[in-house]
């Protein structure tokens, strides 16, 4: 039965580097580390990591970074051994065609939806937010009209609720970010890459300038004593936060969407995947330490706990740039999401689930330009017009669910395929990919009735999209008549 038929690995190597429209292979080792880091970090390091301090661990929250660390590790290396495996665009969608089937392939497609291009537009909407407040500091106003839904008020950072038109920044960050996506995957790289650079300086900066400030008293007691609530403090408070901080942690696998452009990718996704995770959670944890050194962990359940670290030091004007890092930081988030989506899109139409507009490659810059317009309407409409609170905890959940399904096809395919060449293997199997499915069902199982209705009736629309479109155009399923 076509719904349950997986594509041979062979096949798929074959079909991504067949036909006209081929995605040109530039990016290395560097260029996925920088995508990888430019992908996950973003405003959530400035912002929930006092909120988790201050709420939950405490000055523990540094071994809350540490353990989502290992839980996103548990499902990095998992990607890892498929991205090596199997090195064609589209992630997590084409690693579940090859193992799980093309139903469930495409449940993961149309979840993935929910992390990349909804997350690009809740991403732009926060991105408009930082960058009027930005301009703020050097007294250019935009009009409130611009800068906001008309459904939904924006809270700037100064607390003012405005409502308005057209989130206008929103949209045009969108625009500019697909409209690089369309230039070349080069040219994008080298971007991503001067964000990464800004926004890892201002971090390192913050470090560097906070340690000869901080104050030993601030770590002590290091974990305290649960409040007879669970998660509030003691190993269950790390425990929460944990769950907390693990958001902070997604986008790593936005670099295994990119593997047809990849030079060497048997060897060089594993890299890029793993690379990005080591890297972001090293400076994830020393700036926890530099901020709970700075103020006592319950003062720091505010808006801007950066900036109530930074007033500790006489180096006020670093506030300045963390604003300037975190602008870098979602600029850098929303290019490789739309970079993934892209991706994605590219490959369902490649495999006939989507119409073929959708894997049109551009004839002089090799990539799918469509798609990046598409994207550009689809996703910059969103961001312009739509209420933050429309998707919520759904591009985490997505985002969960789609782990768990990758760590569930490295099982998969060491029974159907065990003896199969495999540049990068995951240790200790079953182990981790049987904790990065528990982790991840952990996970979701937190956040909430409500978000499970809204995910249940997205993958509904899905399957009705499948079913009168995707099913009855597979080229799989030709294949069967």
């Amino acid at each position: 039965m076509s719904l349950w038929r997986t594509k041979s690995i062979d096949f798929l190597e074959q079909e991504a580097n067949s036909g006209a429209d081929k995605l040109e292979r530039t990016l290395g080792p560097v260029s996925l580390v920088l995508l990888g880091i430019g992908a996950i970090i973003g405003a959530g390091l400035f912002s929930i990591t006092g909120i988790a301090a201050a709420e939950n661990a405490g000055p523990a929250v540094i071994l809350s970074f540490i353990l989502a660390s290992i839980g996103c590790a548990f499902a990095g290396i998992c990607f890892s051994e498929l991205a090596a495996m199997i090195p064609v665009a589209g992630g997590a969608y084409s690693y579940t065609y090859a193992t799980l089937g093309e139903f469930i392939a495409w449940v993961i497609g149309w979840v993935l939806m929910l992390e990349y291009a909804a997350g690009a537009a809740l991403v732009a909407i926060s991105w408009s937010a930082y960058i009027v407040s930005f301009l703020h500091g050097f007294h250019i106003e935009l009009p409130s009209f611009l800068v906001a839904s008309p459904w939904q008020p924006v809270h700037l950072l100064d607390g003012t609720a405005v409502y308005g038109l057209i989130n206008l920044p929103a949209f045009l960050i969108v625009a500019l970010m697909s409209s690089l996506l369309i230039f070349g995957i080069s040219k994008s790289a080298t971007v991503n890459a001067f964000l990464v650079a800004i926004k890892v300086s201002v971090v390192l900066l913050f470090i560097l300038i906070g340690f000869g400030y901080t104050q030993e008293s601030n770590y002590i007691p290091f974990i305290p004593e649960n409040t007879g609530v669970f998660g509030e403090f003691g190993w269950s408070g790390i425990a929460r936060a944990s769950g907390i901080v693990f958001l902070a942690y997604i986008g790593f696998d936005a670099v295994s969407t990119a593997a047809q452009e990849v030079k060497n990718p048997q060897k060089d996704l594993p890299i890029g995947i793993i690379g990005s995770l080591v890297v972001c959670t090293v400076l994830y944890v020393l700036f926890a330490y530099i901020m709970i050194g700075l103020v006592p962990y319950k003062e720091l359940d505010v808006a801007a706990p950066v900036a109530a670290a930074i007033n500790k030091t006489p180096y006020l004007w670093l506030n300045g740039l963390i604003k300037l890092a975190i602008v870098a930081g979602l600029t850098s988030v929303i290019l490789v999401l739309l970079l993934g989506q892209s991706r994605i899109f590219f490959n369902m139409s490649k495999d006939g689930l989507l119409p073929a507009f959708f894997s049109k490659v551009h004839h002089k810059y090799h990539t799918p330009w469509v798609s990046n317009l598409i994207l550009m309407v689809a996703v910059g409409g969103f961001a312009a017009f739509a209420p933050l609170s429309l998707v919520g905890h759904l591009t985490s959940i997505g985002t969960l669910l789609a782990f768990a399904i990758v760590c569930a096809s490295v099982l998969v395919l060491r029974k159907t395929h065990p003896k199969m060449h495999r540049p990068f293997r995951t240790p200790w199997v079953p182990f981790i990919p049987v904790m990065g499915i528990l982790i991840c069902l952990a996970l979701m199982l937190s956040l909430g009735v409500t978000t499970w209705e809204r995910l249940g009736i997205w993958i509904l629309i899905g399957l009705v999209v499948y079913f009168t479109y995707g099913k009855k155009n597979s080229h799989l399923a030709k294949k069967e008549v």
